[in-house]
C-alpha cells in the first residue's frame, strides 16, 4: 500500500477515534435512534450538488445502507445509550476487523498472509491491554448490541467491496439516503414523539456540533475514504487500520483533553501500531508503491 494511502487510513482512524467521544456528547441531547437518523439525513445533503447516475446498483446501495446505517449505527447508538462506555464501545466495535477478514476469506477467497495474521495478533494484544483499563459498564445487552453492530459493519465492508463503485463520495452519500426514514420510524415507535419533539426544540451548540461532526467528518469524509481503500485493496489489508481507532481515541484524549495515559496504555498503543506496521508495510521501502496488492 503506498504511503499516501496509509496516511489516509490513519486519518480515518483519527476521525473515528474522536467520534466516539462526540457520540457520547450528542447522546446527551438526542435519543439514539433520532440522532442516527439525523446523522445520515445530513450526510446525504451533498447529493444536492453531486450529479450523475447511481454509483452502484440500487439494491447494493440499499443493502449497504441497511447494514451500515440502520443496523450498525442504530445498535451502536442504542448500546451506548444503554450504558456502554465510549472507550469500550470503540474497542469492541473493532471486532469487525476479525469478522471482515473471516467473511472475506469465505466469500471473496481472500487469504491473509502469515505476516498479516501475525500483525493482527500483535495489534489484538494491544487492544486487550486497552480493554483491561476500560470499565465494562452495567449492561450485558448493551455489550451484545455493539458486537452485533460490529458484525453488521463487517458485512457492509464486504458489500462495499462488491459494489463496483468507483466514486466513493457519491456512493456514501447515496447510501446515507437509506437509513433516515427507517431510523425515524424506529425512533417514533421506541423513543416516542415526545422525546423527538423535546430533542428538536431544545437544541444546544454542543448537540448541533456533535451532529455536524458525525454527519460530515465521520460519515461523509471518513466512510468515503474507507470505501475507496476497501475497493482498491484486500479487506485483510484495509480493515486492520480500524484497530487503531481506540488508540486514536486515547491519544486524542491525552492531547486535547489532558487525560492521563499510563505506561500500560503507551505499551498498548505501541503494540497496535506495531501490529499495523507488520500487516501493511512492505518488506522493503523501495517497493512501497509497487501495486495495490502490496
Amino acid at each position: 500500500m503506498p504511503l499516501p494511502h496509509i496516511l489516509l487510513a490513519l486519518l480515518v482512524t483519527l476521525i473515528w477515534g474522536v467520534n466516539f467521544v462526540v457520540i457520547k456528547v450528542g447522546l446527551e441531547d438526542f435519543p439514539p435512534l433520532l440522532f442516527c437518523a439525523l446523522r445520515f439525513a445530513l450526510a446525504a445533503l451533498p447529493l444536492l450538488i453531486l450529479r450523475g447516475p447511481l454509483p452502484a446498483p440500487w439494491w447494493r446501495i440499499v443493502q449497504i445502507g441497511v447494514l451500515l446505517g440502520v443496523i450498525k449505527f442504530g445498535l451502536l447508538f442504542v448500546g451506548m445509550h444503554l450504558g456502554m462506555p465510549a472507550g469500550l464501545s470503540s474497542l469492541v466495535l473493532q471486532s469487525q476487523v476479525f469478522f471482515t477478514v473471516l467473511i472475506a476469506a469465505l466469500v471473496l477467497g481472500e487469504r491473509p498472509s502469515r505476516r498479516a495474521l501475525a500483525g493482527l495478533a500483535l495489534a489484538a494484544g494491544g487492544l486487550v491491554l486497552i480493554g483491561l483499563q476500560r470499565p465494562l459498564g452495567d449492561s450485558l445487552l448493551a455489550f451484545a448490541l455493539v458486537i452485533i453492530a460490529a458484525l453488521a459493519w463487517a458485512c457492509a465492508n464486504i458489500a462495499t467491496k462488491r459494489s463496483g463503485a468507483s466514486d466513493m463520495l457519491r456512493l456514501i452519500c447515496w447510501v446515507s439516503l437509506v437509513p433516515p426514514l427507517p431510523l425515524l420510524g424506529l425512533s417514533y415507535l421506541f423513543e416516542g414523539p415526545q422525546a423527538i419533539t423535546t430533542a428538536l426544540s431544545h437544541l444546544s451548540w454542543r448537540g448541533v456540533g456533535a451532529l455536524l461532526y458525525i454527519a460530515f467528518l465521520a460519515t461523509t469524509v471518513g466512510f468515503a475514504i474507507w470505501s475507496f481503500l476497501l475497493r482498491r485493496y484486500p479487506a485483510s489489508l484495509v480493515t486492520p487500520f480500524a484497530l487503531a481507532v481506540p488508540v486514536s481515541g486515547l491519544l486524542a484524549g491525552w492531547l486535547l483533553l489532558g487525560e492521563s495515559l499510563t505506561m500500560l496504555g503507551w505499551l498498548a498503543c505501541g503494540l497496535v501500531f506495531g501490529g499495523l506496521a507488520i500487516t501493511v508495510m512492505p518488506r522493503s521501502f523501495p517497493g512501497l508503491a509497487k501495486s495495490p496488492a502490496a
